[in-house]
């Protein structure tokens, strides 16, 4: 897997860079937001590691360019900014997930892997899935939207309703949506339990409704 990480920190790009290598990750380092862009166009990688605070373009106008240039590939936020604000804006302008510094370096190796998993996935398309009872999936940045205005999830909660907006009123089972908001993690599949008790509170005040279809997994319908 190739990375494409745009940090100006030295250190932090240093320590980066030396642990994805050691992981099996090909690592593709770069300082500066123009000198980034170049590179992305030159070489699509898998997934992109993006800072915020970046000299000349910033990592917003960075992201902005590239998806409207057409470059559609995963892009991951490492920030200090942190707020549910900066989370929405950077989701808003494209990104696929966000990750607030400090951080911990295996939780973020495993969701670079789950982004790159997600690309590889059969039949993924990089449009707009369908809406659904009021929730749809953005296909660029992946952000899920109520009504058109961006939902606040936690990471997980956001990666096992975008897997079951991708087929409402099918089953998933407890194993598969482990693989999804768990990826790399040992966990139980009983771990999904508190993800989906989260996240059926969530779409409490929407027009879906998670429901658990024991010894099946769980499924995503309209609201009665």
């Amino acid at each position: 897997m190739k990375l494409l990480l745009i940090e100006d920190n030295p250190a932090m790009q240093t320590t980066l860079q030396r642990s994805f290598q050691r992981r099996g990750i090909q690592v593709v380092p770069c300082t500066d937001g123009a000198r980034a862009l170049d590179r992305w166009r030159a070489s699509v990688p898998d997934v992109v590691l993006l800072d915020l605070s970046l000299p000349g373009l910033d990592g917003l106008q960075v992201l902005t360019q590239a998806r409207t240039e057409g470059l559609n590939t995963p892009v991951l936020i490492l920030t200090a900014r942190g707020t549910v604000g900066d989370r929405i804006l950077g989701l808003n302008s494209g990104a696929d997930d966000y990750l607030p510094k400090p951080f911990d370096l295996d939780e973020l190796e495993a969701r670079i892997r789950a982004l790159a998993r997600r690309r590889e996935l059969p039949g993924a398309t990089e449009t707009a899935a369908p809406a659904f009872a009021g929730l749809s999936v953005d296909g660029l940045s992946g952000a899920i939207c109520l009504n058109g205005a961006p939902m606040e999830l936690t990471p997980r909660e956001a990666a096992m309703l975008r897997a079951l907006l991708a087929r409402p009123g099918q089953a998933l089972a407890k194993e598969r949506l482990v693989e999804v908001v768990f990826p790399g993690e040992a966990v139980q599949a009983d771990a999904i339990e508190v993800v989906a008790y989260r996240l059926r509170k969530r779409l409490a005040a929407t027009g879906a409704q998670l429901v658990t279809l024991r010894g099946l997994g769980y499924l995503l319908k309209a609201a009665a």
